[in-house]
């Protein structure tokens, strides 16, 4: 065996192979691993590398990998407020992307979680005092708005009110690059469809919890014909309270587009409320009982988000034409009835006036 000396020492490290001749995981340096190949991964990968083996789900787990991956994802997280919050949670940022990467699963025919089986109690004490909204707007992988918000839950106006969530002002716009669409130009309105990405994630601070309620994609975008307004649709169905109105309620964010800006798209609104299969907005109280069973309840389907989503929204739109079809027959019988027992006793009473 000939030996090389070299005027300066050398590390060497020894690759160990199988009896076929393939490296296995094992072999690579835990700091090549943890610098130059977990780094490059999105969480659903990273999630998914730290199931495959012991070393692997030992450097996944790793806190500041899944916070790179959570301020990457959504840029909103890296304030230094939703940072404290987030570090909270059982498994800091780890916990915190279960939670909010997920598209919220609710069973379209039997929901599984009911109001009967859910832990969360309607009173004071049991709801948070607050809410925090972090939210993200992309345009062709390109972020275009960000912001964080805070929400008081226990006064008397949210409880009694409309729950609503405003983002911007009633004077404040957001420039976008989005092209404002000319009269006739409908097919960049439908562009917007596949081109906008908006993540919408609602904290619990107190329950250590979060969720997104956002379809990620659009599920409708439609032109206003007399303002010509652009109004964009996302919309998460979710698991209501169990009656015949609001046995499934869509949680729904409203981006309003409208005049433009050195050729570009001005929002003018964004918002988020809660609506029932009726079309009636639910208040702070209802609304907020239904999110916080939708953060203890189950989460899925991390991959075609934005196909489930629209084919969600589309059977609530199902139902909600349906049950509106079935109320307007019912007051339609009972039209008929009440006709048919007026004619009945105005015959009745000249029968009886002809015959005395």
């Amino acid at each position: 065996m000939a030996s090389v000396s070299s005027p300066t020492p050398t590390t060497t490290t020894t690759t160990t192979v199988d009896e076929g001749g393939v490296t296995t995981i094992s072999a690579v340096h835990p700091d090549i691993l943890q610098t130059h190949i977990l780094t490059r991964l999105d969480g659903p990968t990273l999630a998914s590398a730290a199931c495959t083996c012991s070393q692997l789900y030992t450097l996944s787990s790793q806190e500041n990998l899944w916070t790179n991956i959570c301020n990457s994802t959504w840029p909103s997280t890296n304030t230094p407020r939703l940072r404290h919050v987030i570090s909270t949670f059982p498994n800091g940022s780890r916990s915190f992307f279960s939670d909010s990467f997920p598209l919220l699963l609710t069973n379209s025919s039997d929901p599984t979680v009911t109001p009967s089986s859910s832990s969360i109690n309607s009173n004071n004490q049991d709801r948070p005092s607050e809410i925090i909204s972090a939210v993200d707007v992309y345009y062709k992988g390109r972020l275009i708005f960000s912001k964080v918000i805070e929400t008081e839950t226990l006064t008397g106006w949210f409880r009694c009110s409309p729950f609503r969530l405003d983002l911007l002002d009633p004077k404040d716009v957001v420039p976008t690059p989005i092209k404002y669409p000319e009269e006739g130009e409908e097919d960049k309105c439908r562009d917007l469809e596949e081109d906008l990405e908006l993540s919408w994630i609602l904290i619990d601070p107190i329950g250590r919890r979060a969720m997104n309620v956002s379809s990620q994609k659009p599920v409708s975008v439609q032109r206003h014909w007399l303002s010509g307004e652009v109004q964009v649709r996302f919309a998460t169905i979710l698991a209501g309270e169990g009656g015949a109105s609001s046995e499934f309620v869509q949680c729904g964010v409203v981006i309003t587009c409208g005049g433009s800006q050195g050729g570009g798209l001005l929002v003018k609104e964004m918002s988020l409320q809660v609506e029932d299969m009726d079309g009636v907005h639910l208040n702070g109280k209802e609304s907020l009982v239904i999110l916080q069973r939708a953060m203890e309840g189950k989460k899925g389907i991390r991959r075609r988000r934005e196909e489930e989503g629209r084919k969600r929204y589309q059977e609530f739109l199902e139902r909600k034409r349906e049950r509106k079809e079935k109320k307007l027959r019912t007051e339609g019988t009972l039209d008929m009835l009440c006709v048919a027992f007026g004619v009945l006793g105005f015959a009745s009473f000249w029968l009886f006036v002809l015959c005395r």
